[in-house]
């Protein structure tokens, strides 16, 4: 008999496991909007305080993609287990956290033992669920792995101003041992194979650490330092390079390679994880910029950021029930298409900000972006991961994750390039339209200049307040411009991306085999 539905206990695993790839995803997002609050509180300085988010997303990168080989060793119970334990008690550390340093070593552990739970979801969905359910699956993970990092810079500035930055951390506490019980209990899809630790590839593992964590270092601080013109930069990009090209060589020569890349020979994985590569940009991109320009060009709190950018989040949840009623009827690569070019649309329509862009003003934007997030992110986990065999998927799953949070990194790099370089070269183009034959700039320096003429050294303070206020006026339409600059390189990323997708294959929903068959 041919079973049409999830056995009955296959529901509470998921969403079990769910609610843990939920809180680790958040956490890469929770600081964002309250790295200020956290700075103060810790008496650090201002280049010391993105590390509290640095530290996190590299230890998270080098730990993804290893997660393959880990539930091998130690099965899918017993590895997301210790994974929610230790995330749960480095939170608790991170709250407690009494500098800046421990701070850092506190996040990274956070992030390195977290991370095991975002590709373990991937993979065990395809244990539990089957044939159509699958899709409905996909659309589950796909709308927490689009709508968790949204969520974070909104819930982790409601936290910060209505309590304190410390319960940013002390809020994963009680989900946190909720899920290290539950998991044992619930949780029967593999069982361990200790024995695969004694012929591992150790040699590949710490070649991919070191270039992941090297790229990602580079990524992360390469803008700050200007670059290949700093020296710590220029070495940890050629580290990276060396040791990415040796683990590559390495994993495909290897037997048994921690990471499965023969599986890009697989077009639907190769282009799923492309098209994850692309979505990792659009997700996490816009999820830093929003908030940096609200921040730094509007001058809003925290709270005030989170709200501006809440309808993201709503909009995605929405998405989700539409999604799965379209999946039911249309091949999910349209549907897929249609959302990265809803994506790039929405990226179109950033582009158009101004200095005076606020919540309303970025409501359609947010809508247009946060609504397709599930149409662009859930397909691509049938149609990539969906395309390999059963055995590979575990070795696959963590370099298609990785992918993603991948792109963020890659994207964020090179939108706050865009932003340095464009600022730049805006307000250059700007200046030099400040002459004295720019009449409306003259009555505006003139007029400032009056305002202060019956004070003492009237004149000449007025006149010098004018010119500074003329600075900052064009400093903050330069930046604007940058941002704006930014949105379109991000729009042209996700207008190739839904070029791509119709060379993905159509994934045909396995069945179930009858009981007692073979």
């Amino acid at each position: 008999m041919i079973a049409t539905s999830p056995k009955p206990p296959a529901l509470l695993p998921f969403v079990v496991m769910c609610a843990g790839m939920f809180i680790a995803l958040l956490d890469i997002q929770i600081v964002a909007s309250s790295l200020q609050n956290i700075g103060g509180g810790l008496s650090a300085a201002q280049d010391e305080i993105s590390w509290v988010q640095t530290a996190y997303l590299i230890a998270e990168i080098i730990m993804i993609p290893l997660s393959g080989w880990l539930t091998r060793v130690f099965s899918t119970r017993w590895l997301f287990t210790f994974s929610a334990a230790g995330f749960t008690v480095s939170s608790m550390l991170c709250g407690l956290a009494w500098n800046i340093q421990s701070m850092i070593v506190f996040r990274a552990l956070q992030g390195l033992l977290g991370a095991s739970m975002i590709p373990t979801v991937f993979t065990s969905s395809f244990h539990f669920f089957q044939g159509q359910r699958r899709v409905y699956s996909a659309a589950v993970i796909g709308t927490i792995a689009s709508i968790a990092p949204t969520l974070g810079p909104v819930i982790g500035g409601w936290i910060t101003d209505t309590l304190n930055w410390h319960w940013l951390f002390y809020i994963n506490l009680l989900p946190g041992i909720a899920i290290t019980v539950l998991v044992p209990m619930l949780v029967r899809i593999d069982e361990a194979d200790l024995s695969l630790l004694r012929g591992a590839d150790y040699p590949g593992i710490v070649l991919m650490a070191i270039g992941l964590g090297t790229l990602e270092y580079t990524l992360e601080e390469g803008t700050r330092w200007n670059w290949f013109s700093d020296r710590s930069i220029t070495a940890s990009a050629w580290i990276a390079g060396v040791a990415l090209l040796l683990f590559a060589v390495r994993s495909l020569t290897f037997r048994n390679p921690v990471v499965d890349l023969r599986a890009l020979g697989n077009r639907n994985f190769a282009l799923g994880c492309l098209l994850s590569f692309v979505t990792g940009i659009g997700i996490f991109t816009t999820i830093y910029l929003t908030p940096l320009f609200l921040g730094y060009v509007r001058g809003f709190s925290a709270w005030q950021t989170g709200m501006a950018i809440f309808s993201t989040g709503v909009a995605s949840m929405l998405g989700t029930p539409v999604y799965i009623l379209l999946a039911r009827k249309f091949d999910t690569r349209w549907l897929m298409m249609a959302g990265l070019a809803c994506f790039a649309l929405a990226m179109w329509s950033y582009s158009f900000i101004t200095n005076e862009w606020g919540a309303a003003e970025f409501l359609v934007p947010q809508i247009l972006r946060g609504f397709p997030q599930v149409f662009a992110v859930a397909p691509s986990v049938n149609l990539g991961l969906g395309s390999l065999p059963p055995e590979r998927l575990k070795y696959a799953s963590g370099l298609f994750n990785m992918m993603r949070n991948l792109g963020g990194a890659v994207g964020i790099a090179a939108s706050a390039a865009i932003i340095n370089d464009q600022t730049n070269l805006h307000f250059q183009h700007i200046a030099a339209h400040l002459t004295p034959t720019n009449l409306p700039m003259e009555r505006f320096v003139q007029g400032m200049t009056d305002r202060y003429a019956a004070m003492p050294g009237g004149a000449v303070v007025g006149h010098q307040a004018a010119l500074e206020q003329l600075w900052h006026l064009a400093y903050r339409e330069a930046s604007t411009l940058a941002f704006a600059d930014a949105f379109r390189a991000i729009m042209l990323a996700f207008v190739v991306a839904t070029l791509l997708v119709p060379f993905l294959r159509q994934v045909a929903a396995p069945k179930v085999a009858p009981a007692g068959g073979h």
